[in-house]
């Protein structure tokens, strides 16, 4: 059983409260945004918690054992507080989230009721939705190594120690023209082979969408000065004629992109001769020397 603060237990007790809800968003990029349901600015261990951003907490659940808790917050999109650029550019993914009941007349008195992180946000032109996740739910993503054809590294990180930043795998350039919301043409990439940059990462340097990252779709060099660069995702503000931008090779994680590609064959962190289902499916035939189904017809 949790037990309260003694001022707070003692305010509970007294028949006539004033409480409120805070929430503590601490995103991947190190910033720190609070908000209430208070009806004006509270502060505390020196965060500014926002009265104006119109903040909502729907019915938490929790459960006895290792499901996941689950609760919903929902708000107004505001340009002071949260914007439906920031949510669509992946600054709120999986960020951490604190809950706090809070003694608005007296902010000393408080608890922190539960910790999660952001999962699934739903926007609409005026407000969103997001679901606050408990820390159950880290147990339900994959630990360890897994056993598989294709490699379990990121492309750059430790485990696999490609350098990005050389020229044959990265380059700062900039947009040339605009063909969609999606997608760009740029100069500086025609040095480099069609689908060079397939599966790798751009990250805005300049521009509305400055600091955010995308991660390339296609890469199509159109022709001795032309390449076209196409993204995945939407960004949150339209992409511009001039917006600089870093981008990096990608890798589809497979033996031979590692080998010719990144000559980096000795940090595949892949298992490349495991028998695919192929093999398991595979039975013995007359006409097969082996008799175990090993041999190709």
């Amino acid at each position: 059983m949790r037990s309260l603060p003694i001022d707070l237990e003692a305010h509970l007790k007294s028949g006539v409260t004033t409480l409120c809800n805070c929430w503590k968003l601490s995103r991947n990029d190190g910033a720190v945004k609070g908000f209430t349901d208070h009806d004006n600015n509270l502060e505390f261990d020196g965060v500014l918690y926002e009265a104006a951003s119109g903040f909502i907490g729907s019915e938490a659940v929790s459960r006895v054992g290792l499901s996941v808790d689950n609760m919903e917050i929902h708000s107004a999109l505001s340009s002071s507080a949260l914007t439906e650029t920031d949510l669509a550019n992946g600054l709120y993914d999986n960020a951490e989230i604190e809950v706090f009941l809070v003694n608005w007349a007296d902010p000393s008195q408080r608890i922190l009721q539960r910790v999660g992180n952001v999962g699934e946000v739903k926007r609409g032109s005026l407000t969103f939705m997001a679901e606050v996740r408990g820390l159950a739910h880290h147990l339900q993503q994959p630990q360890g190594r897994i056993f598989q054809q294709t490699c379990d590294a990121e492309i750059g990180d430790g485990r696999c120690t490609v350098d990005l930043d050389t020229p044959t795998f990265s380059i700062v350039s900039s947009v040339a023209d605009v063909q969609t919301s999606q997608s760009f043409t740029s100069i500086d990439l025609a040095s480099y082979s069609s689908n060079w940059f397939n599966g790798g990462k751009i990250e805005w340097i300049t521009g509305e969408n400055a600091g955010t990252k995308s991660e390339v779709k296609g890469h199509v060099r159109q022709s001795e000065v032309i390449s076209i660069v196409s993204v995945w995702q939407q960004l949150g503000s339209l992409i511009q004629t001039g917006d600089q931008f870093k981008v990096t090779a990608g890798c589809d994680k497979n033996f031979g992109t590692c080998k010719l590609k990144f000559n980096n064959q000795q940090n595949f962190r892949g298992f490349p001769h495991i028998p695919g289902n192929d093999f398991i499916i595979k039975s013995p035939t007359q006409d097969d020397s082996s008799q175990d189904g090993s041999s190709q017809n």
